[in-house]
């Protein structure tokens, strides 16, 4: 009896180690899999700021496809300069939300609307928007409350702007003579674009040029990829190290929401 337990013990072993070999192969081949896809498809993001409000609030986690513009080197992981402009390329479109590596350190990605390409002449006068020397046309949608930090309440007005070809899209105003509120004319280069928040007086974009903290012109090759879905939506305060507000923060009324 002794001799068929010790004659077993071996093959359990080998059971074992194969067993485990299997799992450890599932569980490489489900990392590869997922790096094709975030490096091919989609990569998901997380909303960090208010600067694309009222249609993008913190907290918010959306997703991203990086096939739109094609592929360039910010495609990969790690940004590694494997080869230079985009692969595959299609331009960007005036309306599109876009997140983007920030020109003056492309470790750090942003999300903003474009708002001019290539030839392009943009300017705002007494905050309205011109386009080529027409002022884009906007609709007022009336004035909210918002909480703008440190328990500060302002009353912003909302305003339905349209875009040459018909994109729409809802902006907050917090009134006409703000910081960037009156501005040179920017001419957009060759193979860049220009950048602007929603949220138009909160939110450093490219307005502001790259020497002063801001965004400026936007090389195409630093695009990631165009914002299409809130897949999720947490509200302020959640965190990752304060469990209970993984569920008690959720919205569920900003889930699946397709981007404008």
């Amino acid at each position: 009896m002794s001799d068929n337990v010790q004659a077993a013990e071996p093959h359990q072993k080998q059971g074992a180690m194969a067993e485990f070999v299997e799992i450890f192969k599932t569980i490489v081949y489900a990392l590869l899999i997922a790096l094709f896809l975030r490096v091919i498809f989609f990569q998901p993001f997380t909303i960090p700021s208010a600067s694309m409000e009222p249609n993008l609030y913190e907290g918010d986690y959306i997703i991203v496809s990086k096939f739109t513009y094609g592929y360039s080197r910010y495609s990969a992981p790690l940004g590694l300069p494997l080869f230079s402009g985009r692969v595959m390329e299609k331009p960007a479109h005036r309306g599109d939300i876009v997140v983007f590596k920030l020109p003056r350190d492309p470790k750090i990605d942003y999300i903003k609307r474009v708002i001019g390409v290539p030839g392009d002449r943009i300017q705002m006068k007494e905050g309205l928007l011109y386009l080529n020397g027409v002022q884009v046309p906007r609709t007022p949608l009336g004035s909210v409350q918002e909480d703008i930090g440190d328990d500060y309440v302002k009353t912003v007005s909302r305003y339905r702007e349209t875009l040459p070809g018909g994109k729409t899209y809802i902006t907050n105003d917090f009134g006409p003579q703000e910081q960037l509120d009156n501005t040179d004319v920017y001419v957009v280069p060759e193979h860049h674009y220009f950048m602007m928040g929603d949220n138009r007086d909160n939110s450093e974009d490219s307005r502001v040029p790259p020497e002063a903290g801001g965004v400026g012109y936007v090389p195409a090759e630093n695009l990631v990829g165009k914002a299409q879905i809130i897949l999720l939506s947490w509200s302020k305060g959640a965190s990752i190290l304060k469990p209970w507000t993984w569920v008690m923060n959720l919205q569920p009324s900003r889930f699946f929401n397709i981007l404008q």
